[in-house]
């Protein structure tokens, strides 16, 4: 019984337990334009990879897990493979931590197939220091000063409009909080490592799968858009709620009327949005090809100054082949900069919509929006915006 067990595990793994190959093999299959359908409703499997010897051990490295869910018919014409931020893992959008139903399941409900990963490095993908480099994880402090907490720290003007955290305030002693700061992970330090492991694991998933709706949240803005810019024609659709961001720079909250600065004078994203390049037109041939400018002013009192491109700003003529949509909560930090994400791909013909959720009658909703007290209403607005652009 286990020799089949394992002979069947590895033949979804793409592995051979006798070959000595150097990269990890896929089925022949995988690699069919039609969408990958498993045997089983539930289940899951690892995408990319390859094996190299380190310290004298064979190991394998660079694999993504894979876990998807179905529907008994699927109805929806694309799947959608949701993809984690910084310290989390998939498990963000399996269920919330009061105990309700995620993501998943209101997407399986509405008819899509449902791929979620957890990033190369990182929760059930395996993380190794020998191999990926140093890893970091977040205090309780960073979590409830502006992903759970934040009305109780009023570090930036929207904090103060948080509701939805599930049981109030999201600190330690909310049983929300204590649950889901216990399941957060290390992540690897290097956010270019990540987009250099994670882009290529993602691009390989989309071959298996045929051409797919991305949503990706947070830190996994950032591949979101490096993957639609190398394979436009595999990803239908992203939705990228609050992604990665602002442009070009990191900020640091600290409160007040001065209530942001910049930090340092090196370019968080050399790309703008990403740390890996774009294929801009006229091409990049270095980050310094770009260069920024700050606005004079923001575009609300609650909104940080952009970091944009001089004009005439270069173009991303990929990016500007796939739909995409920004989401952004109410209360949430990123509510103060994501209107800069949206100038910059505006500024390089790509043209993003907008979904503010509180200009939708969704209210009081931060950063963690899948886990909050009203998700689903958050899911079916996001669903709503795919049934209407990416057909």
């Amino acid at each position: 019984m286990l020799k089949s067990v394992l002979g069947a595990a590895c033949a979804l793994l793409g592995l051979s337990l006798g070959a000595p190959a150097d990269p990890v093999r896929t089925d022949p299959a995988s690699t069919a334009p039609s969408m990958f359908k498993p045997a089983q409703r539930e289940g899951y499997f690892f995408v990319g990879g390859r094996y190299e010897t380190v310290a004298g051990k064979d190991i394998a490295v660079g694999q993504m897990f894979v876990q998807y869910h179905a529907p008994a018919r699927v109805s929806q014409p694309y799947p959608v493979v949701m993809v984690h931020g910084t310290a989390q893992t998939g498990i963000n959008f399996l269920g919330t931590p009061d105990g309700r139903p995620g993501w998943v399941s209101r997407f399986v409900e509405r008819g899509f197939a449902v791929y979620v990963v957890d990033q190369v490095g990182r929760g059930r993908s395996g993380d190794n220091p020998e191999v990926y480099g140093p890893y970091a994880r977040l205090t309780t402090g960073d979590l409830e000063s502006v992903f759970t907490g934040q009305e109780t720290f009023d570090l930036f003007p929207q904090a103060k409009l948080h509701t939805q955290w599930p049981g109030g305030p999201g600190l330690k002693g909310n049983a929300a909080f204590d649950q889901f700061f216990l399941s957060q992970v290390p992540s690897i330090a290097s956010a270019l490592r990540s987009e250099e492991l994670v882009d290529p694991a993602l691009i390989t998933l989309l071959e298996k799968l045929g051409p797919a709706i991305l949503l990706t949240h947070s830190q996994a803005g950032v591949f979101g858009w490096a993957v639609s810019d190398q394979r436009p024609d595999l990803v239908k659709a992203h939705v990228a709620v609050e992604p990665n961001g602002p442009t070009f720079f990191d900020i640091r909250f600290k409160g007040g009327a001065d209530w942001y600065e910049r930090v340092g004078e090196a370019r968080a994203r050399p790309y703008g949005i990403t740390r890996v390049p774009l294929r801009f037109e006229p091409p990049v041939t270095a980050p310094s090809d770009l260069t920024v400018v700050q606005a004079e002013a923001p575009a609300r009192p609650d909104r940080i100054r952009c970091w944009l491109q001089a004009e005439p700003a270069r173009r991303l003529p990929n990016l500007a082949k796939v739909p995409a949509v920004i989401v952004t909560g109410e209360a949430s930090f990123r509510a103060t900069m994501d209107d800069c994400t949206a100038a910059f791909l505006e500024q390089a013909g790509a043209k993003p919509d907008r979904l503010p959720l509180a200009e939708h009658g969704i209210r009081g909703n931060g950063h963690m929006m899948m886990l909050e007290s009203n998700n689903r209403e958050v899911a079916d607005a996001i669903i709503g915006w795919i049934e209407g652009r990416a057909r």
